[in-house]
């Protein structure tokens, strides 16, 4: 392929035969793509790999459960030539250059009348990269340009996006790089950001220099913003005609009062729209190697907001309901209260030897993970210094995670 000089073609494939000789790992990751572009897929093969049969199975592929036939390619616009024996792929190629069908060869490109480049979709665009033999290249090229065009740095800053509306973005647990995808790019289009602290905020610092920052920082019993003035903001500043994201740490709607701006943005008439994080209790964790739930151990887990106490008037949790349960408790916003809701849970059942793991500052440079119990929990949180923002896990996914802590 050095030394040849490719046409490159887009192929309306929606509605047309196409023929995958071969039913192995090759044509596996092939027919997929094929299916995407709303091909006709026949699969020609004495077996294939469980994910071809499940595909089988749903209906979107034909399989022809036997070995390859010149017949096959009536009525086909595309081949791909994917089995493991060259005699059988080089028949594929033949039978195809005879009837004028472009065809791919798995095995040898040399004799190909076509080749698959390396494909994404991002932003509206298709990008194909073809390499001279060199498909990990021609993926890296093509990962460099989708990831550009999804978080919006490829784009220059006069094509940001202009569509007036709030978009409601989880930042997930504070690294950034466990940002979505989707919700990288709305940053970059963003007029103006209206970020709280747990927000990742070296994501801020990639904002082009136009867009308006705007801190409403929550800090844990001091100086916040009230959810009124965060709410009169985004809907102000939508209103007149700016593209504006509500950055949040973690999940919008998990502890997060995101459905309150939802409420206040349809209120006004304004456009809203939500790409989910991934929410801390779940995402902290297993960073941290914990699972909240494991086979045999805890059949369920439950999320709590712990910024009231036990017996507080204002409460919604169920403390007595919380003591009797059996599988994993995760505990958010409950650095200060731990204590009591530690006594709480013993005095409702739970063993004091219960495990116990507060995660502190999850996924960040200074994470570290506390051990306790139930009975000690209390003494460790002073030991060791333990301020928010941390996730404390109870129950004995720890000691799954940490046996060499719990017997």
């Amino acid at each position: 392929m050095d030394d040849i000089a490719t046409y490159p073609a887009g192929l309306l494939l929606t509605g047309r035969r196409v023929v995958v000789v071969g039913g192995g790992h090759v044509a596996q990751r092939r027919v997929p793509q094929l299916l995407a572009a709303g091909a006709d897929v026949h699969v020609v093969s004495p077996s294939v790999t469980p994910a071809i049969e499940g595909l089988v199975g749903a209906g979107e592929v034909t399989w022809h459960e036997r070995g390859f036939e010149d017949a096959d390619l009536e009525d086909t616009w595309y081949v791909v030539a994917a089995t493991d024996v060259t005699e059988v792929n080089r028949r594929v190629s033949a039978a195809a250059e005879s009837r004028r069908i472009f065809c791919v060869r798995a095995d040898d490109a040399q004799e190909a009348t076509a080749w698959t480049p390396a494909v994404g979709r991002a932003a509206g665009f298709t990008i194909a990269v073809l390499g001279s033999r060199e498909p990990r290249r021609s993926a890296a090229v093509r990962d460099e340009i989708l990831t550009g065009l999804r978080d919006g740095t490829i784009l220059a800053q006069d094509q940001r996006r202009h569509t007036a509306g709030v978009t409601l973005v989880g930042g997930g647990p504070g690294d950034p790089d466990l940002i979505s995808v989707a919700g990288r790019k709305a940053l970059m289009e963003a007029d103006v950001v209206v970020a709280d602290r747990l927000a990742p905020r070296e994501l801020l610092g990639e904002l082009p220099s136009d867009v308006e920052l705007v801190d409403v920082a929550k800090l844990p019993r001091g100086r916040s913003a009230m959810q009124e003035e965060i709410n009169r903001v985004i809907v102000e500043r939508a209103l007149e005609g700016k593209r504006v994201v509500r950055f949040k740490g973690g999940d919008n709607f998990v502890f997060g009062r995101g459905y309150e701006e939802v409420l206040a943005c349809r209120e006004a008439g304004v456009p809203v729209t939500v790409i989910p994080g991934l929410t801390s209790p779940v995402a902290v964790p297993a960073v941290a190697g914990i699972p909240v739930t494991h086979r045999g151990v805890a059949h369920e887990f439950t999320v709590i907001s712990g910024h009231l106490p036990p017996g507080h008037e204002e409460s919604l949790t169920n403390w007595d309901a919380v003591s009797a349960l059996r599988g994993t408790l995760v505990l958010m916003m409950a650095v200060h209260n731990a204590p009591v809701i530690a006594a709480t849970l013993v005095a409702g059942g739970r063993s004091a030897d219960t495990p116990v793991a507060v995660l502190c500052d999850g996924t960040m440079p200074g994470e570290r993970t506390v051990l306790a119990t139930l009975g000690t929990l209390e003494a460790e949180l002073v030991a060791q210094q333990v301020l928010p923002p941390a996730i404390i896990v109870v129950g004995e996914v720890v000691a799954v995670a940490h046996p060499e802590r719990f017997v």
